[in-house]
């Protein structure tokens, strides 16, 4: 199946203490370079007083490449603050994705599967886990499976750093834009998450901290739980609790097994990581301290 690409765009990302102005200079900025916006949002958070915005242009309204682009905005952000935040991509420019993996294979599958249907126009460059039971259907999709041992949960530390470093290794090789937990059971050192900041993305099921531990649908079944849901976010030293890029439920009621309970919670983490990626891939996500907008 041929898949036509979208029109090239540049994407501009920018946040900043809020004043008037900023959108007026923004956009006298882009149409005395000839810019054609095609996409524009804006927000403002009350709370801390900060502006954030995403536009998209035309690259082809614009006679200058994305680096000389950057280089003609950097000036104009400096002008509209100290603390400005921002960047611009390219979306002709296909972004690197490296997924970390365990056991389960809901999360693998679904991603390599739109990748491969052209809905999600990446380039997988390695899949990581720390078992093989998923080398078969990653290498079936002609993508590099690792397999990275780890010693057993609290026998070997040093052998788990050095795990860990192995893994940083391959994933730093490839400069990936996003490295995706899809559903990797091991948890990642602090060095990692600071590393990876603003590019690990996680997935997991909605019922922390209400149920943590082992066998956590069985202890939601127990209490007759009426939703299932799941949470994508950003990885950071605090586990489980980075910003968040994407949450959904689906309803469960008092006629679901536990096996259902997990098939309709599997279902829902696939598409809430999905989505998520996607956000993530089209800078659509603008982060300030804990929170996110998404565009």
């Amino acid at each position: 199946m041929t898949v036509s690409r979208p029109e090239r765009r540049y994407v501009i990302s920018f946040g900043c203490p809020d004043r008037t102005g900023i959108v007026a200079t923004i956009a006298g900025f882009l149409a005395e370079l000839g810019g054609w916006i095609v996409e524009a949002s804006y927000h403002t958070d009350p709370d801390t007083n900060w502006f954030f915005t995403r536009q998209e242009v035309r690259a082809d309204s614009l006679s200058l490449t994305v680096e000389e682009l950057r280089e003609r905005f950097a000036p104009v952000a400096a002008e509209l603050g100290e603390r400005t935040e921002w960047r611009i991509s390219d979306t002709g420019q296909r972004q690197r994705v490296v997924i970390l993996v365990s056991k389960a294979a809901h999360c693998l599958y679904d991603l390599l599967g739109r990748v491969a249907a052209g809905e999600l126009d990446v380039d997988v460059k390695a899949v990581i886990g720390n078992h093989d039971a998923l080398a078969s259907v990653t290498t079936a999709h002609g993508i590099p499976f690792h397999h990275v041992r780890f010693p057993k949960a609290g026998t070997d530390e040093v052998a788990r750093l050095a795990a860990f470093d192995e893994i940083k290794g391959i994933v730093d090789s490839h400069d990936p834009d996003a490295v995706v937990l899809a559903r990797f059971m091991q948890v990642l050192p602090v060095e990692l998450c600071a590393a990876w900041a603003g590019r690990a993305i996680n997935i997991h099921h909605s019922f922390l901290p209400s149920f943590v531990g082992a066998r956590p649908y069985h202890q939601a079944h127990t209490r007759g739980v009426k939703l299932v849901g799941a949470t994508c976010h950003y990885v950071t030293a605090e586990l489980d609790a980075g910003p968040i890029i994407e949450q959904d439920v689906i309803r469960v009621d008092h006629t679901d097994s536990i096996d259902d309970m997990v098939r309709k919670g599997r279902d829902i983490e696939k598409v809430v990581l999905a989505r998520g990626l996607r956000s993530h891939l089209e800078d659509r996500v603008l982060m300030h301290g804990n929170r996110t907008v998404v565009f």
